[in-house]
Formats: C-alpha cells, structure tokens, sequence
C-alpha cells in the first residue's frame, strides 16, 4: 500500500513527543501542568442556560457560514473592536474553531503555481504548527522565517530574496505572537502589507490572543490594512473564543476577509467543512456580544503577568511579554531543562524546540521553554517560583 510522500517529513507533534520526553520519569513534587495553552479562568455562568434553552438546535443540520445573527454579532465586534465595517452576508464566516480556517483557508486560496514556480508559503519559526501542514497540503514550500529576540520577535519577511518574496502566495503572521507574546505594531503591519501589495501575496493574521493584552489593544491587521486603503483582498483574519473567553471546548472562530476571498473560502466549506452545532452558535452570539467577562479574563492575566515580571526580573534574558498568555524563557537547552524541571520539582513545560523547525542546522527554540499561565493564580505563583529555583538560582 503506497502513502503520500507530503507529510513523511513531519516531526511528532510537540505533545505526544513532549509525552516520551517525560512520562518515563517520575515527577518531582506536585505536578503543576504549565505546557498546554488551554484556559483554566471560568467561562460567564450565563453559557450553560443559553446552551440549556437551545438544545433542540441539535436535532438540526447548521448552516455552514454561521446563522446570520452570529456572523451579524461578528461583525459588530469587529466594528467596535476595529473601527472596520464587515458586511456580514459577504464577508464573515464562522468557523469550527481557527485551526480549521488557518489550513482551509490555504486550500481554498492559495494558487498552484506562483510566477511559473512551485509557491512558497511564510511562516515565523516557532511557529503554530498547523502552518506547515496546510503549506506542505497545498504543494507549496513552507519558508521558516526566525522570530527571535533580534528581529523582536517577530519574522522579517522583508529581509527575504525577491526569489523568494516572488514565490509567496500567503504570509501566515500571529499577533500576539505564541510563544513569545509580542505585538506587531501600527509599524510592523504597515511594513508587511506594503510588501504584500508589492509582491501579491496573502496576508493570514492569526489573532486569536489578541484580547489578551497588558494596557494597550494590539492593532488588527484588517485595521491597518483599511487605513492604509490596501486590497479588502489582501488580508485575512481569524479570531476564536477560546482564550478571550475561556471557552476552548466550544470551537467558534471566525474568519473574516474580502468579499472574494470569502467566496473562494464558503464554497470549499460547503463541500468539506464542519459547521458548529446551532446550540453552540447561539452561546457564541451572547460571548461576541459581550465585553464585560473579556475584561475580567484580562485583569486576571495581567496580575499573573506581574507575577512572572516579580519573580524572573533578574533573570538574565528574560522578556515580560506584551500580550498572550505564555513566557517564552532562556535556557541553555530547552529539553534538558524540561527534564529536569519536571523531575525535580514536578513542574511540566514544553521545550521550545518543539515549536520549531530546524533550519540551516539551528533552530530558533531550542534554547527556549513555553510556560503557559493558565492555570489559577496562586498554582501559577508556586510553579513559577518552583521555575525559577531550579532553572536559574
């Protein structure tokens, strides 16, 4: 039996290898799981009595693009968010969740050929990891761009050959970045869109941390691209629940484009897509809606942020994040410390490395661990501190 080739380059994904790493060992002291992004705040009460009273929607096939009163909830978000007005009928449709939109999206927009060549598709390194598979889907060649400390990190697409930059049919960008939670500035979207409309490619602007910020709300990519009066076409967006509402296991997401793109985006959908229950869809319309719980999640990351600055202050190398919710630390090798932070103190990390790709004979996240503040305050502030004893003092 013979089986694609595409896909036989892939690492194990960072998870089940983070799983070889460490379960042989046993911990050293009370487990404080800090690996996964998966938020542990409470999600409004008020979810369960709207899911309670739309039960029966389950005995209904879901429209693919979302019920017209949550892609109109979208798009009033993204108006008070952005100052953007988005038709909701042309140009919003819901998803199951980003990762579905950030690989669909790349099915259904990303050409053959680019320039009589095999495209190219732009991603930071680390990255999410989705990224590469919808790239290596398409027959495209992913181009790992460093995000590190000296590019701010952030990738420099710019700083690529026009061999290259002639190739690219999409340039995936996260902001607030994961893992190292920087925030692409007014500066920072001006500069990738200009290049985008120079060399015409796609802009794929993965937000979904974007509500998770210390004072200021990071700029959106469609913002900026409507204030410069860039191709409606040239950026796409996607947003989710999930961190800005603490609700991970409702997968709603959104993506939200040109009228074209979306168009392209839809008719894919309709033939492969996996529409979100109606009673999950009219949950997402009241979390859409609503502000005051997002405001909430937020102040509770912000003392944790202040927690993480207190205790690794003096570290040497270490950068309090802007956004997101993850610490993105300094260490000699990022798998020897997991390993040994986990059998000394009990504390699970995930090594950089696995968010990464080797290029050219280094990678950019080997010398990292991602440290996800999710947990409660008082379990963040014990393993925390636990971190930093055994790493660092």
């Amino acid at each position: 039996m013979v089986f694609p080739e595409r896909f036989s380059n892939l690492p194990e994904y960072a998870f089940p290898r983070l799983r070889g790493l460490l379960d042989a060992h046993a911990p050293g002291g009370d487990p404080v799981m800090m690996t996964i992004g998966e938020p542990q705040h409470a999600f409004p009460g008020w979810v369960s009595s709207i899911l309670a009273a739309n039960v029966d929607g389950y005995g209904k096939y879901p429209p693919n693009d979302g019920t017209p009163e949550l892609r109109k909830e979208i798009a009033g978000w993204i108006e008070r968010r952005y100052s953007v007005i988005c038709d909701p009928d042309t140009r919003i449709m819901a998803l199951n969740g980003t990762r579905e939109g950030l690989y669909n999206a790349a099915m259904a927009l990303s050409p053959e050929t680019r320039n009589g060549a095999r495209p190219a598709v732009l991603m930071p390194n680390p990255f999410y990891q989705v990224y590469a598979v919808a790239s290596l889907a398409l027959g495209a060649e992913p181009i790992y761009v460093p995000a590190t400390a000296e590019t701010g990190f952030l990738p420099d697409y710019a700083a690529l050959p026009p061999e290259i930059l002639n190739r690219v049919t999409i340039a995936y960008i996260c902001s607030p970045a994961n893992p190292q939670g920087a925030v692409a500035d007014e500066g920072y979207w001006r500069r990738l869109i200009a290049l985008a409309e120079q060399y015409d490619f796609r802009i794929f602007a993965d937000e979904c941390y974007a509500e998770i910020y210390r004072d200021t709300p990071p700029p959106g990519a469609m913002q900026i691209a409507e204030a410069m009066g860039a191709d409606p076409e040239r950026v796409v967006i996607f947003h989710s629940l999930s961190k800005r509402s603490n609700l991970p296991g409702l997968r709603s997401g959104f993506v939200a484009s040109g009228p074209e793109n979306m168009k392209r985006i839809k008719q894919l959908r309709a033939f492969a897509g996996a529409p979100l229950p109606l009673p999950l869809q009219r949950v997402a319309e009241a979390v859409w809606r609503d502000e005051e719980h997002v405001a909430a999640n937020r102040a509770a990351y912000a003392e944790k942020f202040d927690l993480a600055d207190g205790i690794f202050g003096g570290v040497d190398g270490y950068a309090s994040p802007e956004a997101g919710f993850f610490l993105w630390l300094p260490v000699e090798d990022g798998e020897a410390a997991a390993l040994k932070l986990w059998t000394e103190t009990g504390v699970r990390v995930l090594p950089g490395a696995y968010l990464s790709r080797d290029v050219n004979g280094a990678n950019p996240g080997a010398g990292y661990i991602r440290v996800a503040l999710v947990t409660p305050k008082e379990e963040t502030e014990r393993g925390l501190i636990r971190l930093r004893d055994c790493l660092y003092v």
